[in-house]
């Protein structure tokens, strides 16, 4: 009776790691990124998700952009290493993508409220004082 009741606080137990593990959701993938399958490198897709103790590596001149939680993270080129590692990387480079960006008004930003000459403007006015008389 105490070993099938300490195998199974064991399981409860392993399963609470295991179900501790963050998970990161792949938001899209640039170049030649493969991930670590049973000792074979699979290719990384959009929409995969992978585990933190998953090993990635990317190529030169790839990319990949994974989101855990609320926030997403670039994992540059030319990386190998766990999922949690690079994304820890990432986060102390700053390499951050905020996922909320304000609309602002591009309307009244080209337009000015006073006299400013501009080249186009000063050749007019050239134009005007200096008639152009052909021979």
């Amino acid at each position: 009776m105490k070993k099938i009741f300490f195998t199974a606080i064991l399981v409860l137990a392993f399963t609470g790691i295991v179900s501790a593990q963050e998970r990161y959701t792949v938001e899209s993938v640039t170049g030649r990124v493969e991930q670590e399958a049973n000792g074979k490198r699979v290719e990384v897709k959009a929409g995969d998700v992978l585990d933190e103790q998953t090993v990635i590596h990317t190529g030169l001149g790839a990319s990949v952009t994974v989101r855990s939680g609320n926030q997403n993270f670039i994992i540059r080129a030319m990386s190998n290493g766990t999922v949690k590692d690079l994304s820890a990387e990432a986060i102390a480079s700053g390499l951050r993508i905020s996922g909320k960006v304000a609309e602002t008004d591009t309307g009244s930003v080209s337009r000015t409220a006073g006299k400013i000459s501009t080249a186009s403007a000063r050749a007019s006015d050239a134009a005007e004082e200096y008639p152009v008389t052909e021979e």
